[in-house]
């Protein structure tokens, strides 16, 4: 391993940091492209055993490949991001923190509580930095409400997270691969962890869940609902809190959020449009890793906090037969000639 800085991330701030990253699908390649262009960052290379991802990794970012991890371990990163296949985070994860390795390992963390629970004991044992790559919290749009709803008393919340079926096919629905985002920002909202959940799932054209309508409260008493499906021919991303105070309305795709306030007993109230940043999402969030190792303080996602979303999308899963529908069809959607 690269003497560039210590587990515990206590080297000189300034120095150069060596990432590598794991997995070289579009979400890989978007984290290597990312890395290549950050100061004060080495870029190791990326992993992948597919020559064809391999290919297209030196295409877009011209970095050096690897066909498995060892291959890329034993070039000495200090870091890498992992954006592998989901069954596969807990061994590479262990791998990697194994040899003091500081990870950044995409959403979901691992494939059940379990697995998740075995990377944060052998990150903490080894002392070194884990963070979860919970990508929408960087979303300036979502920055903006946080603070808009900063020392309010949160009523409620409710997110839309709809979108065509996805063209790679996953081993898990949408519970799993999008609600589990919103997930998290209901728990990173309200700062408080659910405690009730009643979901309604269904499948319509996929083997597992592709609609999903989840209910939530919170131990602070907010009540939350998530909309997610992949039916929807178009994508939306949209957020709405209610607080004591105000109503926060977030699209974020287009990145405009919106604040009522000053409620007046004759109807009336206040809007503004919020300032919204321009920031990449990824680029931010791994901004936000290499400094959590570079100074030892708790990564902004941590390992904890994703077993935790984790949890509760099983949960989700796992409610009565009686929650989840029956496929509604077989076979695609119909599409008119």
């Amino acid at each position: 391993m690269s003497s560039t800085v210590s587990a515990k991330g206590n080297a000189d701030e300034g120095r150069v940091l060596r990432v590598g990253v794991v997995g070289a699908g579009v979400m890989g390649t978007n984290h290597a492209r990312v890395l290549a262009g950050l100061p004060g960052v080495e870029l190791v290379g990326i992993v992948d055993p597919l020559p064809a991802h391999r290919t297209r990794a030196v295409e877009i970012v011209g970095c050096p490949t690897f066909a498995t991890l060892e291959e890329m371990l034993e070039a000495g990163p200090d870091a890498v991001t992992i954006a592998a296949p989901t069954h596969l985070h807990r061994d590479v994860s262990l791998a990697c923190i194994a040899k003091k390795i500081h990870v950044l390992v995409e959403k979901p963390i691992a494939s059940s509580v379990e697995e998740g629970n075995e990377i944060v004991s052998a990150a903490r044992a080894a002392g070194v930095t884990l963070m979860v790559g919970h990508v929408e919290r960087f979303n300036p749009a979502v920055a903006a409400i946080k603070q808009a709803i900063k020392d309010e008393e949160i009523l409620s919340i409710a997110i839309t997270r709809v979108g065509p079926f996805p063209p790679r096919m996953s081993n898990v629905g949408v519970v799993i691969d999008l609600a589990v985002h919103d997930i998290d920002l209901i728990r990173w909202f309200t700062e408080s962890d659910i405690v009730d959940v009643q979901p309604q799932l269904a499948s319509a054209v996929a083997e597992r869940e592709d609609i999903a309508l989840l209910q939530f409260r919170t131990a602070s008493g907010v009540l939350a609902h998530i909309n997610t499906n992949w039916l929807t021919p178009f994508k939306a991303r949209s957020v709405t809190v209610a607080t004591r105070g105000k109503y926060i309305q977030g699209d974020l795709l287009t990145r405009q959020v919106t604040e009522c306030f000053g409620f007046q007993r004759d109807g009336s109230y206040s809007m503004r449009h919020l300032s919204v940043g321009h920031d990449e999402p990824l680029r931010a969030e791994l901004v936000a890793f290499l400094d959590a190792v570079r100074s030892g303080n708790a990564p902004a996602v941590t390992g904890d906090e994703g077993v935790a979303s984790l949890e509760i999308a099983i949960k989700c899963l796992d409610a009565p037969a009686g929650s989840i529908a029956a496929p509604l069809r077989k076979g695609p959607r119909a599409v008119a000639s």
